[in-house]
């Protein structure tokens, strides 16, 4: 008997590290995460049974250890995303809209998702204020809140908080530095030097004369009025007193 305890003793071998991640991959408790090219450079792109629940620039983690520490949930690299992540992943990242790409925010709270749904409806080369985000949701007076949310989310570029600015019309800070943004802006045809000279001038919207409709100033509306027609307002008020209306498709004023 005690050679065959003994035998038996002598076929033991370690797990491998992977095992443990990739078991609590398998029940649901751990994400898989794996490496796609991005808008500005490689992406760390994690999801759950759900969807995706993180992404974020190579360039800001480092490494495989720094996107560990960077993921609150437990995490195993694999080749690619399966099949139902792959396809709309790569559409979401080509496009810039979010489309039918399923992505987990369960774990966040009830004010955080509305504000992370509500920025994901912001088309590729256009910018919104926070305050309009804040209205949009039903919550005028929590701007500040929103910047919060803004700041926390987990799947940047994605769900496209670069295209949140201040109420000024001023880029405004970035979770990944201002210069980040800038570069995700640029690669969506907007030029960041145009949007801050025009902040400084105290453009808040543009209106067409023919129309007698404002817009953002980078509505894709705003972008087709020729210079003779264009007319600049510095307030809703401002344009509402001149006549003017709200467009209906970027939806400037309540």
């Amino acid at each position: 008997m005690n050679d065959v305890v003994a035998a038996l003793e002598s076929l033991r071998t370690e797990a491998p590290s992977s095992l443990l991640p990739t078991v609590l991959a398998d029940v649901g408790l751990a994400d898989r995460y794996c490496m796609v090219s991005g808008p500005t450079g490689p992406l760390y792109v994690a999801w759950s049974d759900r969807g995706v629940t993180a992404c974020v620039p190579a360039e800001i983690v480092g490494d495989d250890a720094g996107f560990a520490a960077h993921h609150p949930r437990s995490a195993v690299r694999v080749s690619a995303p399966p099949s139902q992540i792959a396809r709309p992943l790569d559409k979401a990242l080509a496009t810039g809209r979010l489309g039918a790409l399923p992505v987990d925010l369960e774990a966040l709270g009830e004010f955080q998702r509305a504000v992370l749904e509500k920025c994901a409806e912001i088309p590729p080369g256009e910018i919104r204020p926070y305050g309009w985000i804040a209205r949009e949701i039903g919550n005028p007076g929590a701007v500040r809140a929103v910047g919060t949310a803004l700041g926390r989310n987990p799947i940047p570029i994605l769900i496209p908080c670069h295209r949140v600015v201040r109420t000024d019309g001023h880029i405004g800070r970035y979770a990944w530095g201002t210069p980040m943004k800038k570069r995700l802006l640029e690669t969506e045809g907007l030029d960041p030097t145009s949007i801050e000279t025009e902040a400084g001038r105290g453009v808040r919207y543009v209106g067409s004369d023919t129309t007698g409709i404002f817009c953002f100033p980078s509505c894709r509306h705003a972008k087709r009025v020729t210079p003779q027609h264009r007319i600049e307002f510095r307030s809703e008020d401002d344009a509402v007193a001149s006549g003017y209306r709200a467009c209906k498709v970027c939806r400037p004023a309540a």
